[in-house]
């Protein structure tokens, strides 16, 4: 089956691709070996062609899923890795360094059972590293023939310039979706203007817009525990929000998810949704927003009920958001 495709550097990608974290990090539920496994073939099944992981992951285990998945399907599909963050005993670790780059480069060559990662991305900026070291570092992996394009993830436009002028840079890594706008302050104008596509996760919010999350009684060690957004009293503040989002979707003839793709895409041609999921019902129904016509007037309708800043609550605890470079939005909440 063949989708809709947009550019990153020298691939052409399904539109709507998969991010694989959902499988054993940072949520909860996770799928069985198998099922995960299952889900990933579907994926290919269905068109998708990049499939993205990182080393932070499930501490490697997310790496050694996809290859032990679909490693024999390896040329049906761009493989996307990210390297900087990662987990030693236990511990979430941030490296930019060149050293523990070209560590982590063969590292995850080995997990991913393969010599070639195609797509790689410096996953957060280390800001006690100059963004130039560490690109150099990936400009080394790509000589070498161990890597194909460089990618950055959740960085400011700022230092999406600087890292551009080491080394084109393929791809800037964001979330981005109707509740989340911070790409649009200027990261969203910078990556069209370089030539940059912006590879967009999250773009159902965590679940918030697929109409999954009715409380916050997330299991423990769910991230979405940490995040006062998701958290009451303010989640039911932004339930209602979601229960109106929810009825334009349906006015439309739409499920929710599909709406908050095809918004998302509909911001521009270098835009790819990214969505995780661990149900195939659910990952057919967003790659099945690839085949509808959204009438225009519906998408406006959607800037019109959630413009920036449309949720109440940080976004991230101040923990994490000292690890995130993508600016601000004006009058932003920000965690104490």
């Amino acid at each position: 089956m063949s989708l809709p495709t947009r550019k990153i550097g020298p691939y052409e990608v399904s539109a709507v691709s998969l991010g694989c974290m959902n499988f054993n990090h940072a949520y909860s539920d996770f799928p069985s070996e198998e099922d995960a496994i299952r889900l990933l073939n579907r994926a290919l099944d269905l068109g998708v062609t990049m499939l993205d992981t990182a080393a932070l992951y499930g501490a490697g285990k997310n790496e050694r899923l996809v290859a032990n998945a679909v490693g024999h399907r390896r040329a049906d599909y761009v493989l996307a890795s990210k390297c900087v963050l990662g987990m030693i005993d236990g511990e979430r670790v941030l490296d930019g360094s060149p050293a523990a780059i070209a560590t982590m480069v063969d590292d995850a060559l080995t997990r991913l059972e393969t010599d070639h990662i195609d797509l790689y991305y410096m996953h957060r900026l280390d800001k006690k590293v100059p963004i130039e070291d560490s690109v150099g570092a990936l400009v080394r992996a790509k000589e070498a023939g161990k890597i194909g394009a460089i990618g950055l993830s959740e960085m400011s436009a700022e230092t999406l310039r600087r890292a551009a002028a080491v080394h084109p840079i393929a791809a800037m890594q964001s979330e981005y979706s109707p509740v989340v706008r911070n790409v649009e302050v200027a990261v969203l104008d910078a990556c069209r203007e370089l030539g940059v596509s912006l590879v967009a996760f999250s773009p159902v919010a965590r679940g918030l817009l697929a109409g999954k999350i009715r409380s916050d009684d997330y299991p423990e060690g769910d991230l979405r525990r940490t995040m006062p957004r998701f958290m009451e009293p303010l989640l039911s503040e932004n339930l209602a929000l979601v229960d109106r989002f929810k009825r334009l979707a349906a006015d439309a003839g739409l499920a929710p998810a599909q709406l908050a793709i095809a918004w998302l895409l509909s911001r521009g041609e270098h835009i790819v949704a990214l969505p995780g999921t661990t149900s195939i019902a659910h990952l057919e129904e967003d790659v099945g927003t690839l085949s509808l016509s959204v009438p225009q007037a519906v998408l406006d309708a959607v800037d019109t009920l959630l413009p920036p800043n449309a949720l109440k609550g940080p976004r991230y605890a101040k923990s994490a958001q000292a690890q995130i470079d993508t600016e601000l939005l004006p009058d932003e909440e920000l965690a104490d």
